[in-house]
């Protein structure tokens, strides 16, 4: 009777942020030792372009590439929610100059 071949278990892929530590040390791992961002996931079991992203923003930081720094993204996404919350703040005072406006018409 023939045996079936057992299929290896698929390592499990961690979803979602990894420290901003352990990026910049993968990506070490390809600058300055040279090797490829596929060689360095496979070995820490991580997606290949994931890899290669972190190199990419990590030439940025260095200034060896162009491109938005780590801490200019960071600056970037907490001004843009502040624009929000002052956008919202300003619709709502507005809103409510006009009802206390049509209010003291009455």
């Amino acid at each position: 009777m023939p045996t079936v071949t057992e299929k290896k278990p698929e390592p499990v892929r961690r979803r979602g942020r990894y420290p901003r530590e352990f990026r910049r040390d993968v990506a070490t791992l390809v600058i300055d030792q040279g090797r490829t961002a596929a060689e360095v996931a496979r070995e820490m079991n991580l997606v290949e372009q994931t890899v290669a992203s972190w190199v990419r923003q990590e030439r940025v930081d260095r200034g060896e590439r162009e491109g938005l720094s780590t801490e200019e993204r960071e600056e970037l996404v907490k001004l843009r929610r502040e624009v929000k919350r002052l956008s919202t703040e300003r619709e709502l005072l507005k809103r409510a100059v006009a009802f206390w406006v049509k209010e003291s018409d009455r």
